[in-house]
């Protein structure tokens, strides 16, 4: 009896904070047409803490829509291009010599923002790669002898092309799993690409103005950490992720050859993270079985190995994804 009081006084707190989230939502889609995944998985991002690699063709909106989001959240941001000739230095800042004052002076990099956008950043070797990522780490960076604790909240977003990959440096499977979520960007519909025709030709973008602050978002991180998940949802992400690493014990014995591994811990902790802010973006105080469904792909697409013969077969991690949430029994 006093947990079901406890719950639903959850509940009513959770609403009442989480009310911000429908202005921010708003607030991009003033901005964006259509891409509800893409708004909602930017939210997810934010207020888990955690770091977003988007896949998509050019001219989907992928940097308008991080630039309208720190714009609705007052906070700095930051577009590195990555080329082939970018240097650590460019990422992360380097050490400059000044003969006025004859010494060392640091000049910090883009990476010294709220919001960094990684825009392609498969064209950029690894050692460009490693620098940006171990920024997403740790969440300091190191020029010369000092270290340097990067702003709060720190959200980076990378993007990639999926098509070419002449010229390109993929990031391998242990720095693509320090990203959150892999979000896969598709087209409009028809009717929303008619909508952003005459956007553009009639000049109808809206410029949007702060509705956060970055103090919002730490205090909204605070409530998040609040949303309530039962044990038996708990066993419910175990038992998915297991699922990609032993196929076999859950009836999916079919899958076992397409799979060279499956999810780390990892996985399990940003399934649990990325379904209880879902829950929280709905306004509930709780997780539900269908919050982990919702967040399972885009979570876990990108910590599954395929082996050749799935490679051979045509089939995806998504396919195999889809086949392990049906399979699963729900709490």
């Amino acid at each position: 009896m006093s947990q079901s009081f406890d719950i639903r006084e959850l509940n009513e707190r959770i609403e009442k904070h989480s009310a911000f989230v429908t202005n921010l939502v708003t607030g991009m889609n003033q901005v964006i047409v259509g891409q509800k995944h893409l708004v909602e998985s930017l939210v997810i991002g934010l207020l888990s803490d955690g770091h977003i690699l988007l896949e998509g063709v050019p001219g989907l909106a992928k940097t308008l829509a991080i630039k309208t989001l720190s714009q609705l959240v007052d906070a700095k941001f930051n577009r590195i291009q990555f080329t082939p000739d970018l240097l650590p230095a460019d990422v992360t800042g380097t050490l400059i010599y000044s003969q006025k004052d004859e010494k060392f002076s640091v000049e910090q990099g883009p990476i010294f923002a709220n919001f960094v956008l990684a825009d392609e950043i498969n064209r950029a070797p690894a050692k460009v790669q490693s620098a940006l990522l171990e920024g997403m780490q740790e969440r300091q960076v190191t020029i010369g002898k000092q270290t340097f604790k990067l702003p709060t909240p720190f959200l980076v977003l990378a993007t990639q092309n999926p098509i070419e990959q002449e010229g390109t440096y993929p990031l391998p499977e242990a720095q693509v799993d320090r990203f959150m979520l892999k979000v896969i960007i598709d087209y409009p519909s028809i009717e929303e690409e008619t909508k952003i025709i005459h956007d553009h030709i009639t000049g109808g973008y809206q410029q949007v103005r702060p509705v956060l602050t970055t103090k919002d978002i730490e205090d909204a991180r605070a409530v998040v950490r609040m949303v309530y998940i039962d044990e038996k949802i708990e066993k419910y992400i175990a038992d998915i992720v297991f699922a990609t690493r032993y196929p076999e014990r859950y009836g999916l014995s079919e899958l076992k050859d397409y799979i060279e591994f499956g999810g780390s811990p990892r996985a399990s902790i940003n399934l649990a993270l990325a379904a209880r802010t879902y829950a929280f973006i709905k306004h509930r105080g709780y997780v539900i079985p269908e919050d982990v469904r919702s967040v399972a792909h885009d979570v876990l697409r990108h910590r599954i190995g395929l082996s050749y013969e799935a490679e051979a077969n045509n089939l995806t991690a998504d396919e195999i994804i889809t086949q392990i949430i049906n399979k699963i029994e729900v709490p």
